[in-house]
C-alpha cells in the first residue's frame, strides 16, 4: 500500500463550479496542491479569472466563467472545458444559492433561483459531463462530488426554507445518481459542510468566534478541513465510499 499514492490526484483534471471563492475555492486550491490540473466555473468572469490567476501560482488552474443556473450555461460550460481537456476525472458540484424570508411571505422567485442551482443543475451538469467523465475512467475511477450541505440532515434556525429543502434533496439525489454511475466507474458522492468562512455562510465569516461556541469542535473549518475532506473523496482513498454524504461540520448537526 503506497500512502502517497492513496490521496494524490497527480495528473488528473477537475472542474470545480463556484470556484472562485468560499468552499469551491479552499476545493480547488486542495485539488492543486494534490497534483490535478483545477479548471474553476464562477458566473461573475472577473472574479473566476482574478481567483484562477491566484491560484495558478500554486499550480495548472484555468477560468471557465459561466452561468450554471440554466441548461444554456451549463452546455457552454461544458464546450469550454472540452477546448482544454479530451476527458474530467473529478467534477464537482459545488456552485449554489440560498434564500432567507418569512414563512408567509416567502417568494416563488427564492424558491425557483435556490431548487434549481443547488438540485438540478448538479444533475444536468453531471449529465452532460457523463462521457467524458466514464472517458477518464481507465486506470483509476473518475469522481463526482456534489456539495450538499448539514442544512439538507438537520434543521436549522433560519426560515431558508427552498435552501434546506434542495440540499437534502441533493443528499438523496447522490445515492440515487451513485447507483446509475457505479457500474460505469463513475462514483458519486457528496460533502454537508457546516460552518465554512463563506458568502453562503456570512455568519460563519462575520461572526467566527460566535459561531465557534455552537460548534461542538469549538471552532469554524479551514480551508484544509474542506480540502482533506474532497482529496479524499476524488482519490483512491475514496474509491469505496458510494452515494454517501460525509457530513464535515465540526459537530453542529448532531449538536442542534
Amino acid at each position: 500500500m503506497n500512502i502517497e499514492n492513496l490521496f494524490s490526484l497527480q495528473g488528473r483534471s477537475a472542474l470545480v463550479t463556484g470556484g472562485s471563492r468560499g468552499i469551491g475555492r479552499m476545493i480547488a486550491e486542495g485539488f492543486l496542491r494534490a497534483g490535478a490540473r483545477v479548471y474553476i466555473s464562477a458566473r461573475k468572469a472577473e472574479a473566476c479569472d482574478a481567483a484562477a490567476r491566484e491560484l495558478s501560482a500554486i499550480g495548472p488552474c484555468v477560468s471557465l466563467p459561466a452561468d450554471v443556473s440554466t441548461l444554456d450555461g451549463i452546455h457552454a460550460l461544458v464546450a469550454a472545458y472540452q477546448k482544454h481537456e479530451p476527458t474530467l476525472d473529478i467534477l464537482v458540484n459545488n456552485a449554489g444559492a440560498a434564500w432567507g424570508a418569512p414563512y408567509a411571505e416567502f417568494p416563488e422567485s427564492g424558491w425557483d433561483k435556490v431548487a434549481d442551482l443547488n438540485m438540478k443543475t448538479p444533475f444536468f451538469l453531471t449529465q452532460a459531463l457523463t462521457p467524458m467523465l466514464k472517458a477518464a475512467a481507465t486506470d483509476h475511477l473518475a469522481k463526482v462530488i456534489h456539495i450538499a450541505s448539514i442544512d439538507g440532515i438537520s434543521v436549522n434556525p433560519w426560515e431558508t426554507y427552498s435552501y434546506a429543502a434542495s440540499k437534502a434533496g441533493l443528499i438523496h439525489l447522490t445515492k440515487r445518481m451513485a447507483m446509475t454511475l457505479a457500474p460505469q466507474r463513475v462514483i458519486v458522492s457528496a460533502i454537508a459542510p457546516g460552518p465554512f468562512a463563506s458568502e453562503m455562510n456570512k455568519s460563519a465569516r462575520d461572526h467566527a468566534d460566535e459561531v465557534a461556541q455552537r460548534t461542538p469542535a469549538g471552532r469554524i473549518g479551514t480551508p484544509e478541513d474542506m480540502a482533506g475532506a474532497a482529496i479524499y473523496l476524488a482519490s483512491r482513498a475514496g474509491d469505496y465510499v458510494v452515494g454517501s454524504t460525509l457530513v464535515v461540520d465540526g459537530g453542529v448537526a448532531w449538536a442542534r
